[in-house]
Formats: C-alpha cells, structure tokens, sequence
C-alpha cells in the first residue's frame, strides 16, 4: 500500500515530469514565461465554470480553464501582430488582465466559496493524500495522480506523434512553414497541452511551482547537450531529482514542498551551470584557455552554437 509520503513523491514528479515535456519547446521557442501567463490568465474560466455548474467538479473548471488558456495565447499573438507591441509586453497585458477579471469575479460572485487565489497560486501539495477519488464506493486514490496521469500520457502522444514537426518548429517556424508544416496547429497544439499541464499541475502545487517545473529543468538540460530527444531526457530527469530531492529537504528544513522542489530546481541549474562542460562558466573559460595556448592571440572564435542551429 501506498503511503501519504509516497502519493506526494509520485503526484510531484508526475506534474514535473509533465511540465519538463512541454517546458523544453517553450524554452526552445523562447517562450518560457507563456506558462506564467497561462497559469494566472486561467482564472477567470474556473470561476466561470462553478459558476455555471454550480459545483467544484474538476473537469468543468478544467475545461473552464483550458478555454481561458488557448483564449491568452490567441490574444496575446492577435496583440503582438495586429498591435504596435512587443511579444513580451501584449502576454503581459493579457495575462494580468485576465488574472485581475478572474479575482475581481471570485470576490463578487464566489466570495463565500473555497475558490483561494492563495491557493491557485501556491497550492499545497501535502493535502494530496486526502484529495480521493471516490468512483462507485471505491477508493482509486489521490484525485490528482489520475488527472496528472492522464496528462502525462497526453503530452508524451502529443510528443511522439509530432517530434519531427516540433522538431523543425522549434528550429525554424519559418522553415516549417516552407516545407509545408502545419505551423497553426502544431503552435495551438503545444499551447494546448502546455494550457492542461499548467491547470492540471497548479492546483496540487500551484502556479508559481509549476512555473518552476516548465522552465528550470529545460533551462538546466539546455546547457549540457545540442540533441532534442537528449534534452528532453535530461529535462525530465531533473524534473524528477527536483521533486523527490524538494521533497525530502522540506521534511529537513520543515518549510513548503513547493517552495523546496522550487529551490532544488534553482539548485540543480546554478551547479550545472557553473560546472557544465562546455557552456558551463567553467567549461568556457577553461576552453578560452586552451584555444589562448594552442591558437595565435589573433584568431578569434565563435561562441558555441546555439542549440536551435543543431536541433534538426
């Protein structure tokens, strides 16, 4: 039998491991901070949904949120192309937009309900235990592994259907674009499991952590290797390190597991990208030192290249 340590581990490096997935091709794409838009700009569709229905059944408020996520990635693009503004600056009014409608409209319509934007923000990953699914008198489990479960699986067939396209994608969308690609749906695709990931995730351990999750370990795996599919294994192992290691430093230090597993990932990167052996400070600076001893002063050298220049 499973015990309440263990549902906590394994919700934990479920909804690390899905973010990783996802988090590598916004890191790729330069669109790491889609998931903090995502994350915040969800709030409107889930106070919309138990308006609606009346009730906090999960997959109303997921289909809630989901809408309200692809609707900021539309607006956010429609703004950046069709408006004198910057990528950056049009998620930033959209999202914070959105969030604002979303806790205006919980303190006028939901004030007495347990809809918390504490909660949304920073969850609580230590009451997963207690989250049961109850199906015909039966206890399944945590309510949260089955739902991040089911979002795994999402991700990794959205992954291994399209690798060659988000391969190429994250490349070049232009180069896609010219070799015939469906360059629309492969964008709304990845929006959309990115959109599912970030709501399935926020509300076991919040937005910020699941912030964390989507950008840390891509951003660490992105200095050791130029190979997507290496990337994105090493995304999910330090995901994975992450989570069980927040896990048993929150038990140390008696803190927050979500702020812990946030840390650890902060951790993992500055060490990696300190020591990394080629783009690490290091790395570099002992190449410098090697290329300074066996090269005349007056050659110069590239910078190593960009990962996007050896994807494909």
């Amino acid at each position: 039998m499973i015990t309440s340590t263990g549902w906590i581990i394994i919700t934990a490096i479920l909804a690390a491991t899905s973010c990783a997935l996802v988090g590598t091709f916004l890191v790729l794409r330069k669109m790491s901070l889609m998931g903090d838009a995502i994350s915040h700009a969800v709030l409107p569709g889930i106070v919309i949904a138990f308006l609606v229905t009346a009730s906090r059944n999960t997959f109303p408020m997921l289909i809630g949120a989901g809408i309200f996520g692809l609707f900021t990635v539309w607006l956010t693009e429609e703004l950046s192309k069709k408006g004198r503004i910057f990528h950056d600056a049009s998620m930033g009014i959209v999202f914070t937009t959105l969030f604002a409608i979303g806790v205006i409209m919980i303190s006028l319509f939901a004030a007495n309900v347990d809809i918390d934007q504490e909660c949304v923000l920073y969850g609580e990953i230590a009451y997963v235990p207690w989250d049961l699914w109850i199906w015909r008198g039966t206890n399944m489990g945590p309510r949260p592994v089955w739902i991040l479960s089911m979002v795994l699986l999402i991700n990794i067939s959205f992954i291994t259907l399209m690798y060659k396209e988000l391969k190429t994608y994250s490349f070049s969308p232009q180069l896609a674009a010219t070799l015939g690609l469906p360059v629309g749906l492969i964008h709304y695709g990845l929006m959309g499991t990115v959109s599912f990931t970030t709501i399935a995730s926020f509300e076991s351990v919040g937005a910020i952590l699941v912030v964390a999750l989507l950008i840390v370990p891509p951003a660490t795996a992105y200095l050791l290797t130029d190979r997507l599919h290496r990337l994105l294994l090493l995304a999910v192992l330090f995901g994975i390190t992450s989570a069980v290691g927040g896990y048993y430093m929150a038990l140390w230090i008696n803190s927050s597991i979500a702020g812990a597993i946030a840390v650890v990932n902060g951790i993992q990167f500055a060490l990696v990208f300190i020591l990394a052996p080629r783009y690490g400070l290091l790395g570099k600076k002992l190449g410098g030192r090697r290329v300074s001893k066996s090269e005349p002063e007056s050659i110069s050298h590239p910078e190593p290249k960009d990962i996007r220049e050896t994807l494909p």
